[in-house]
């Protein structure tokens, strides 16, 4: 694969009619393929989420990249975004721009529509679980360290989730009570806590990358994406 496999795109922003999100979207091989949505961290599409939406690539997976930042005042995008965590999950307008983004992807030419996750990191990774529950056709969704939607049991129509977390950090009882109550409403998941490990471990460009955990949990998300996303069911879905 070559650079020309990579290039930034335009997602039309419904918070903002006329505006755009900028995307950063990598093509497989092969096509088509299955897609992913790749919800960034703080730090927004930074080197790690790029290097990740390559590493999907790689994978046989069409890659995009939402940049939430891209069409505002970033300090003023980031307080709506954690607006939309704290104090009104599932119904804000950053879920919305996240919809649009699967729209797009969905109709990117070589993405397999039928077959399409979603993975987020931190912040991006509440909006993963968000998501989860909100949009019917996702086939599953991967949350590293986020926090859990309010009401919690909206999880009762979420798609399969596969969840990596560290302990001790803010989002670990998060894990464990998301563990609960996907067992609870018998919803096909693989939950993970990883002693030791600390906030955004999977970030190789941050100070608290944890090489074995971040391994471990990737290994964990493309056997779980494998399973649910890219298999087809007996009826070619």
């Amino acid at each position: 694969m070559d650079s020309n496999n990579a290039q930034v795109v335009s997602i039309p922003n419904p918070s903002k009619p006329g505006h755009h999100l900028a995307g950063y979207l990598v093509m497989p091989e092969q096509t088509p393929a299955p897609g992913v949505l790749i919800i960034h961290e703080a730090f927004g599409v930074n080197e790690n989420i790029r290097e990740i939406a390559w590493r999907f690539a790689r994978e046989g997976y069409v890659a995009l990249a939402a940049d939430l930042f891209s069409d505002g005042n970033r300090a003023v995008c980031l307080f709506r975004a954690f607006y939309g965590i704290l104090v009104s999950p599932l119904k804000n307008g950053t879920v919305g721009e996240l919809r649009a983004a699967l729209d797009f992807l969905r109709n990117t030419q070589g993405v397999d529509a039928r077959r399409v996750g979603v993975i987020g990191f931190c912040m991006g990774g509440s909006y993963a679980l968000q998501l989860a529950c909100l949009d019917d056709e996702l086939r599953a969704a991967s949350v590293f360290y986020g926090q859990n939607p309010r009401p919690l049991d909206a999880v009762q129509r979420a798609c399969p989730i596969v969840g990596s977390y560290p302990n001790p950090d803010i989002s670990t009882k998060d894990g464990r009570k998301l563990e609960m109550k996907l067992k609870e409403y018998q919803i096909p998941h693989d939950i993970k806590i990883y002693e030791g490990a600390r906030h955004s471990f999977f970030n190789d460009t941050s100070g608290n990358h944890h090489a074995e955990a971040a391994d471990d949990a990737w290994r964990r998300t493309l056997a779980f994406f494998e399973e649910h996303i890219r298999v087809k069911d007996p009826m070619g879905f």
